[in-house]
């Protein structure tokens, strides 16, 4: 089985260019400016600095960049006929890639939805899952005779619960219905655009943010609670792909809750088009409990109280727990559970490390992240997972969404105010280990 190394970024963090050849705004350009108080105006300039860019990728001897288009520079306002000088930045991108030998592979919607969109009712308005596939329609008809690996939506459970239910992401919404809506539309748009692109050949997926969810202790209590949060982190979004249902536990806790999801006849066959491969984002690992600080096992609504709990385990800087040996759980049970072929498609790590005089960055900490979380992945395949690759996040430090420019996930450090370049110590390390084969 071969196995496929990369690394990975999202347009809106890296590209710039903002408001240049065509772009309108996404939710994240006015999040950002209003609630953030950075944005991604300039980023690492990437737009303007693409071709080196490239080279950078190749100096590090992966073997794919996994990139993600710009929606409203493709298709501005979107909806309509689509913006021919977005297609040709993307034209050219996967022209370099190709051309220093690098396997592009290609996100539709990593965040940045067309601000018009969610003026029209966003995520949660089902005319939305259409629009994407119009969109995916335009990028596929431009690319697809160069691009063989596909990915449609990225981290939908964050796209719905990070930004319309807790309101710390874009759109910035507090609404649980609106959350269930989201989901089930990201699930349909991701479907639809599964069906534009899928050929002979060609290599479609999402990909999901998917951590463990392990019981506090063996009681029955935390067991059930652990259950129920797997269901609402995973279970929700992989069932319909992979099984072309819901699950019945989390209907039922959803119901309880007076709420459903706005399903139509039909949803759930072009929600479960087959795909090719599951990308999985994972940066830690968390266990649940089923009783609050002082002991109820039900909130004042009477619903079953749902604690979480990071592990007691050295943290990253972003105070995520580091659990490379939940990881390759994980990938076991993803295999043993739904069969469809793996791609690590991020895993990565914050760590407030500095550069020296030369623009060196010696991140010990995150080196030892990714060559932990590397190792992970190779005792998941060794036990028989079908892992086909790792991609790291990220490439390079870029705008790192509600956090702005303060934390860094980059192998390659970014000085913002030259934009120059420079690999880390955990860069080198990645080559190195690519260079292995091992």
């Amino acid at each position: 089985m071969t196995f496929t190394w990369g690394v990975a970024t999202s347009a809106y963090q890296i590209e710039g260019a903002a408001a240049e050849d065509g772009r309108t705004p996404s939710i994240w350009d006015t999040f950002a400016r209003d609630v953030v108080g950075e944005t991604g105006d300039v980023a690492c300039d990437h737009y303007h600095r693409m071709p080196d860019d490239v080279q950078l990728v190749k100096s590090l001897g992966v073997d794919a960049y996994r990139f993600s288009v710009s929606w409203p520079r493709v298709q501005p306002r979107g909806r309509g006929p689509a913006n021919q000088a977005g297609l040709d930045f993307y034209d050219r991108l996967v022209d370099e890639l190709l051309g220093a030998g690098i396997d592009p592979w290609l996100t539709l919607y990593h965040w940045d939805l067309p601000q018009e969109l969610e003026d029209a009712g966003g995520w949660p308005n089902r005319d939305t899952a259409y629009r994407f596939a119009e969109y995916t329609g335009l990028v596929h008809q431009r690319l697809h005779d160069r691009v063989r690996n596909w990915g449609t939506v990225n981290e939908p459970w964050c796209v719905a619960y990070l930004g319309y239910e807790h309101g710390v992401h874009a759109p910035g919404r507090k609404d649980f219905r609106a959350a269930l809506a989201a989901t089930h539309h990201l699930l349909l748009g991701h479907g639809l655009a599964t069906a534009l692109i899928r050929k002979p050949g060609t290599v479609v997926g999402p990909a999901l943010n998917i951590g463990t969810a392990t019981p506090a202790s063996d009681d029955p209590i935390d067991i059930a609670a652990a259950r129920l949060a797997d269901g609402m982190g995973t279970r929700i979004f992989l069932d319909p792909i992979a099984r072309g249902a819901y699950p019945g536990d989390v209907l039922e806790h959803l119901a309880a809750r007076g709420h459903g999801l706005p399903i139509r006849d039909g949803d759930l066959k072009i929600i479960s088009a087959p795909i090719d491969i599951l990308g999985v984002n994972f940066y830690f690992g968390q266990d649940f409990a089923g009783r609050d600080l002082d002991g109820n096992t039900v909130d004042a609504a009477g619903l079953p109280i749902v604690r979480e709990i990071m592990p007691d385990v050295p943290r990253t800087a972003l105070n995520w727990p580091i659990t490379p040996d939940r990881f390759t759980t994980l990938l076991l049970r993803l295999h043993h559970d739904y069969g469809i072929p793996l791609a690590v498609t991020e895993n990565g790590a914050v760590y407030d490390d500095r550069p020296d005089d030369t623009g060196y960055v010696a991140d010990h900490e995150r080196t030892a992240y990714i060559a932990a979380h590397v190792d992970a992945v190779f005792a998941a395949r060794a036990a028989g997972a079908d892992v086909r690759g790792y991609f790291a996040w990220s490439l390079m430090d870029n705008f790192e969404w509600a956090e702005g420019y303060a934390k860094r996930f980059g192998l390659v450090h970014v000085d913002y105010e030259t934009q120059v370049r420079t690999p880390k110590r955990s860069a080198l390390w990645l080559r190195d280990r690519v260079r292995s084969g091992a």
